[in-house]
């Protein structure tokens, strides 16, 4: 029986996370682009200005968080594992040149994250205990006249949640903990279980209040661990942007422990890590944004180009350019051993695997919260506000059973699950352009006057 379903599944992912999908996604993302004047581009001064300039402020409208409480949880939810263990397996499928596609992925991203945000600001609603809702399910229900597509979205979304949002997660925290300082997994599922539970029994609005603490600190600790690599290795910056720039059109030779790549590959791993990284169409994000406070959808759109800028352009730049610099990527390693390896061996004494262990239960913990909220707002879409309480108590059920398992096939399940949330927010994102469009204009005319 699992045997079947393994192999069904690899069948489905072909398709899920294959050319046609990663076609459809960066299409998006450039239709987006040129429709907007691209606006990550020109923008991006004023997003950041508009992000760090107002930390703990409030932004004058409906909502239960702070706009910035809104994008540290979808950040929580999107610096997870992806950006050290998906990040080294890009590389080690794709070689050096999966890293310039990774960008391009987030370029690209950054104009659908923007848009998908808006679209899900104007179509919110408050729900019967006063959480403000949106995501793509409300949009196909109210704008596009789809509910029963927006039950799909939301079905394929409470799913999957508990696969990569959960119990992936929790065994990436109990594996680290256990290979790093030897804490056995239901330890680790038990003390897990727990302080999830003081943070999202209270809701998105303690949500907000720890992720806003918790993702500068999570993420100045890699970054910052990173950074000191890079410092210390920059006279061999040349050579991994040549390798970079040269595997991303000619591929890879193999290497070493490498075993070569060709452009396709380069292209494929690194555009799908980076999707999958930065989660831009997949819908997941919107679900939380729409719960700040802002004054108009596009405000807060901006602060999705914000997002997907810090997940992709510099925490996955910040693994990638170690794992180059240091030499690894040739090691054999793939997946978090390699960026383990790559840390260790710019890092002196213990230190490298400590910033890395680190970064991955925290990392971890943050996509836990983050993650639940999509998972409990798409129940809620679907069985109503009563479903909101048993969801997070099964929630930490399953953060126990993920941290204590063995969870190969579920990771490729929910991959499976995460990518098919794509097809029906991109319909509902491409579905509402005009609306796009006209609350973009609107905005920025009343903010030149």
């Amino acid at each position: 029986m699992i045997e079947a379903i393994a192999r069904w599944n690899t069948w489905l992912n072909s398709y899920v996370w294959g050319t046609p999908m990663i076609v459809l996604l960066i299409g998006t993302g450039l239709l987006l682009t040129i429709l907007t004047r691209g606006i990550q581009f020109y923008r991006l001064p004023f997003a950041l200005r508009e992000v760090l300039g107002k930390l703990t402020k409030h932004g004058g409208g409906l909502g239960n968080v702070t706009p910035f409480q809104a994008v540290a949880t979808a950040l929580a939810s999107t610096v997870g594992v992806g950006n050290i263990a998906g990040v080294a397996t890009a590389l080690f499928l794709g070689g050096p040149g999966a890293l310039f596609w990774l960008w391009v992925s987030g370029l690209s991203g950054m104009c659908t994250k923007f848009s998908e945000i808006v679209v899900a600001l104007h179509y919110r609603e408050t729900d019967e205990k006063g959480t403000m809702r949106g995501g793509a399910m409300y949009t196909l229900k109210k704008g596009l006249g789809l509910p029963w597509l927006g039950a799909i979205f939301a079905f394929f979304a409470a799913l999957a949640a508990f696969g990569i949002g959960n119990m992936v997660q929790a065994n990436s925290v109990a594996d680290a903990l256990r290979s790093t300082f030897g804490v056995p997994p239901p330890v680790t599922g038990v003390f897990l279980a727990a302080f999830t539970g003081i943070v999202i029994i209270g809701g998105i609005k303690r949500i907000g209040e720890v992720t806003q603490l918790l993702v500068p600190f999570m993420c100045l600790l890699y970054v910052g661990g990173g950074l000191v690599i890079l410092l210390t290795h920059l006279s061999l910056f040349p050579k991994a942007f040549q390798l970079i720039f040269e595997g991303a059109f000619s591929g890879t030779a193999a290497v070493g422990g490498f075993a070569g790549s060709t452009v396709r590959l380069a292209l494929r791993y690194g555009i799908a890590r980076g999707l999958f990284s930065n989660e831009a169409g997949l819908g997941s994000a919107p679900m939380v944004h729409a719960a700040a406070d802002t004054d108009h959808p596009v405000r807060q759109g901006l602060y999705g180009i914000f997002e997907v800028f810090v997940d992709t352009i510099l925490v996955c730049s910040c693994t990638g350019l170690v794992i180059l610099v240091t030499g690894v990527w040739k090691s054999g390693e793939t997946g978090a051993p390699l960026a383990a390896l790559a840390f260790k061996t710019g890092l002196p004494g213990t230190w490298g695997g400590i910033v890395v262990t680190s970064g991955l239960v925290l990392f971890a913990f943050s996509t836990l919260l983050g993650w639940s909220y999509y998972g409990e707002t798409s129940a809620v879409y679907l069985f109503g506000v009563k479903v909101a309480l048993p969801y997070r108590i099964l929630w930490l059920i399953f953060v126990f059973l993920g941290a204590t398992g063995s969870l190969r096939l579920i990771w490729e399940v929910a991959d499976n699950l995460n990518g098919l949330m794509a097809i029906p927010n991109l319909i509902s994102v491409l579905g509402s352009i005009p609306i796009l469009l006209r609350l973009k204009r609107e905005f920025f005319q009343k903010q030149n006057k």
